[in-house]
């Protein structure tokens, strides 16, 4: 079947389309439509609940949901949205969208359509994603349509009206470790057909009903899902509780102890003892949904964490590339190294430098690399290669190289240059800094492969570990990862170089 959101007659002259209405032409496949989203197209649509408007071409109507013999589920809505009650006939309400979501949501078997089709986009759409080019998400579509997609959890949601081409990435329908895993949702928007642009305008794919599908393939989350854009009421929630905590608990993320033997912390509760702090900066954003690496946040790994300073902390790596690979994350949410304070930069180098005194000691230099892609708190990996293995020439040839043959474009920054004179905040990016000081930066501007930084140090040329360059390989349960810390000795041993514990 044909499905078609937006303008379906367009520029489309009244003779051309006599001939599909009186049967001279014929539409090769079913297709379906939406209604008008302008006065003067309302004439082309005789049946405000739906019709067939020629041979093969059927009009869904204003609202609804249509059910394929298949059991393939598609919600539609027809119009663009208006405040007005009733709204014109080109348009929605809020009571359409309420409508539709209580025929939907009435059943409590109700798990979600396999499509959603409107030709508005939704408003908000583009928080945590890629970019949607030149289209501004939080100034651009409807607001009823992003509680609509939110509500009835669609496989895919089709829309137009923006003439561009958007594809989303797929985003989750449930709250990690909080509620049950869903599938996720994908929305692709459609540009003009016949634009002179060559944007994409039709997308095509095949698709098992819901209905038909083993319910453990259908949760699947792939791996580069993000959080949904659409749950406003939570994230002010997160914000406020956040906030809250903040105020109340100037440093309520410290209170849980690592090793009570590893040495003096600093105190957790807002007041100081001897020498003085200084004040904190003010506090940094807050994450728009549930972090993985946010300290206060319940998603933390809290058993692989290190070491823990004023506005940073150390962590083991989930399935690290060594046993000794460690991240270096900011306590509070920073997306990327560009967006850090003057605080934060400086407990950053003062980690880098303790982590090279460390790794020297066992006769080893580190790597880092950031990839700020697809990736919402900033993580700095830190992964030590044997002196003896390999030179600083040997690690900048080798992803210089690998660059090349994936056509990425990886150049060498001046050694004493900030990376914030060469990329703009909330630019992506991928970063390599060796303990030398040397430095390689790619501005990342279409697709960028999510293992690279791993894949060259697992490569034969350095660690030949190439079956362990995508980490979910090497990742283990919580049980297994706890007693591998304990076994690896990495706190005890890193404890003598720990800026963190001196007074």
């Amino acid at each position: 079947m044909l499905l078609c959101v937006g303008n379906f007659f367009g520029a489309t002259s009244e003779a051309e389309w006599a001939e599909y209405r009186t049967g001279a032409k014929k539409a090769p496949i079913p297709t379906y439509v939406l209604g008008a989203n302008d006065h003067e197209t309302v004439s082309y649509f005789p049946d405000v609940s739906g019709c067939e408007l020629a041979e093969n071409i059927t009009y869904l109507g204003r609202r609804g949901l249509y059910s394929g013999t298949s059991g393939l589920q598609i919600a539609y809505l027809s119009g663009t949205e208006s405040q007005d009650e009733p709204p014109p006939e080109y348009s929605f309400s809020a009571k359409d969208v309420s409508e539709l979501k209580t025929s939907l949501l009435s059943n409590p078997n109700f798990k979600g359509v396999d499509i959603l089709l409107t030709s508005p986009w939704p408003r908000d759409v583009g928080t945590f994603a890629n970019s949607a080019g030149e289209i501004d998400t939080k100034k651009c579509g409807s607001k009823l349509i992003s509680d609509l997609a939110a509500s009835l959890k669609p496989r895919y949601h089709f829309a137009a009206l923006e003439k561009a081409y958007y594809e989303r990435l797929p985003y989750r329908n449930h709250t990690v470790l909080q509620e049950t895993p869903q599938h996720v949702s994908r929305f692709i928007a459609l540009a003009d057909v016949g634009n002179t642009s060559k944007k994409k305008y039709l997308y095509a794919f095949s698709i098992t009903p819901m209905s038909l599908m083993d319910p453990a393939e259908l949760v699947k989350q792939p791996q580069d899902v993000t959080e949904n854009p659409y749950q406003k009421s939570r994230k002010e929630a997160q914000k406020t509780k956040a906030r809250l905590c903040a105020e109340e608990e100037p440093a309520c993320q410290f209170f849980f102890d690592l090793n009570k033997h590893q040495g003096k912390k600093r105190p957790s509760d807002g007041k100081e003892t001897g020498n003085s702090q200084p004040k904190q900066a003010k506090k940094p954003p807050q994450p728009m949904g549930p972090c993985w690496f946010c300290l206060a946040s319940p998603d933390v790994e809290k058993h692989l964490v290190v070491s823990i300073g004023t506005h940073c902390y150390l962590a083991l790596a989930k399935g690290g590339l060594l046993p000794d690979h460690v991240l270096i994350l900011p306590i509070g949410h920073y997306q990327s190294v560009v967006d850090l304070s003057s605080e934060v930069v400086e407990e950053v180098t003062k980690y880098k430098s303790a982590l090279k005194e460390f790794f020297r000691s066992k006769g080893k230099r580190y790597v880092l690399f950031e990839r700020n892609y697809r990736s919402q708190h900033l993580q700095l990996q830190v992964i030590p290669v044997p002196l003896d293995h390999c030179t600083p020439e040997d690690i900048k040839e080798s992803f210089i190289a690998q660059a090349q043959e994936q056509q990425i474009e990886l150049v060498e920054i001046p050694e004493h240059s900030d990376i914030t004179q060469v990329v703009q905040p909330g630019s992506p990016y991928f970063y390599v800094e060796l303990d030398t000081g040397e430095k390689l930066f790619h501005r990342i501007r279409g697709r960028f492969p999510l293992h690279f930084g791993r894949a060259v140090l697992a490569s034969p040329a350095l660690l030949a570990l190439p079956q362990q360059a995508d980490w979910r390989r090497c990742a283990a349960g919580r049980a297994a990862e706890e007693e591998a810390a304990q076994a690896r000795a990495f706190r005890r041993d890193f404890q003598p170089f720990d800026f963190s514990l001196r007074d």
